[in-house]
């Protein structure tokens, strides 16, 4: 049996278009979208079959940026004092801000009011930020 090599973009939406009406297996197999299992058979290959489709359709799956809080999860800008006393500022929001472990702020303490103001590599790190409304 001859391996066809994983089609991409406009290659696999023709191809796809092209076996019509066959079954997901065949589809996938024809693909390219099979690997070899220990025992000598095939795995078919449905997860990268479905991600390179939506792809070639112009949805993109891009894993290489940071993600951003749990998906589909709306942002809520407001923090709570933990029970220790700490106020814990979450990893969706440092991410905006290009925040990088061991950055560090000054405290700036207002009526009912804290600023953290960055200094250092923190203030470079931000300076590329989109700005975020109060």
């Amino acid at each position: 049996m001859g391996i066809n090599p994983m089609l991409t973009g406009t290659d696999l939406l023709t191809k796809v278009k092209d076996l019509g009406d066959v079954s997901k297996s065949d589809l996938v197999r024809s693909c390219g979208y099979v690997s070899d299992k220990k025992d000598g058979g095939e795995r078919l290959n449905f997860t990268a079959f479905y991600e390179a489709l939506l792809e070639a359709k112009g949805i993109n799956f891009s894993t290489g940026g940071p993600a951003i809080g749990k998906g589909g999860r709306k942002l809520s800008y407001t923090a709570k004092v933990q029970g220790n006393g700490n106020l814990l500022i979450g990893k969706a929001y440092t991410a905006m801000l290009n925040l990088e472990a061991g950055d560090e702020f000054e405290i700036k303490l207002g009526k009912k009011a804290i600023r953290l103001i960055p200094t250092g590599a923190a203030a470079e790190h931000s300076e590329g930020a989109e700005a975020v409304d109060e």
